[in-house]
């Protein structure tokens, strides 16, 4: 008979948008969190977000068949009117608070502020910068169609690019943005601001799992 053998829990899993998806693999790599996994839904689900809260579930239920019980949820309500935290509070999940990735960078207070003081700008992030071709140009037709550029930005004045690394070549890039759009271009480096703390929480909390647990005895 061989002796017990201690057997791992399974690790803490974060469902997280894909726009958040860099930025949370990188962050959990530089900080040697391996206890939690990461598993992403398409970010392109912020154009149909009816899709998000039930992608949610499933994503919920399918780490919980596997016996992963920590889950936490890294999105905000992303345009789904309150769905998604009607999702979990059903399936007993935590999310990152806020409406949407431009406030949990920024801050919430911070952010608020900001668009209380001008609510003309528009917003970009790394994920948005890098994209910025493929979801803003082509994705609104603005490369077939540039007379369409006053129908969707007249009502802007400002460009506001939240940072999360310090890249000179994202930067051009988002000043590049700004004079596609004709807009004022103003640079904002937030890091990953309460992302970055509620992964740190995500972490902690998983860690405090795997050192509470009991071993299970395995026999041959």
């Amino acid at each position: 008979m061989a002796s017990a053998q201690p057997q791992s829990p399974p690790p803490g899993l974060i469902i997280a948008c894909g726009a958040l998806g860099r930025e949370i693999v990188e962050s959990l790599r530089l900080n040697g969190w391996s206890q939690l996994q990461v598993t992403c839904l398409p970010a392109i689900w912020h154009n149909r977000p009816q899709k998000i809260p039930e992608g949610v579930r499933a994503k919920i239920r399918a780490a919980r068949a596997r016996g992963i019980e920590r889950i936490f949820v890294a999105y905000g309500d992303c345009g789904t009117g309150g769905l998604l935290d009607r999702v979990l509070e059903e399936e007993g999940v935590s999310r990152l608070p806020g409406p949407h990735c431009y406030a949990f960078y920024s801050g919430q207070a911070a952010f608020a502020e900001l668009a209380e003081r001008d609510p003309t700008c528009f917003y970009l992030t790394d994920y948005l910068t890098r994209h910025f071709e493929r979801l803003i140009v082509e994705g609104l037709a603005l490369d077939r169609h540039p007379e369409l550029l006053p129908d969707y930005f007249g009502n802007y004045t400002t460009l506001v690019y939240l940072a999360q690394v310090k890249d000179p070549a994202l930067e051009e890039k988002a000043r590049a943005a700004a004079a596609f759009l004709q807009l004022d271009y103003v640079y904002r480096y937030t890091g990953l601001g309460e992302l970055g703390d509620f992964l740190a929480n995500a972490a902690q909390v998983t860690a405090a799992d795997g050192q509470t647990s009991n071993p299970l005895a395995r026999a041959d």
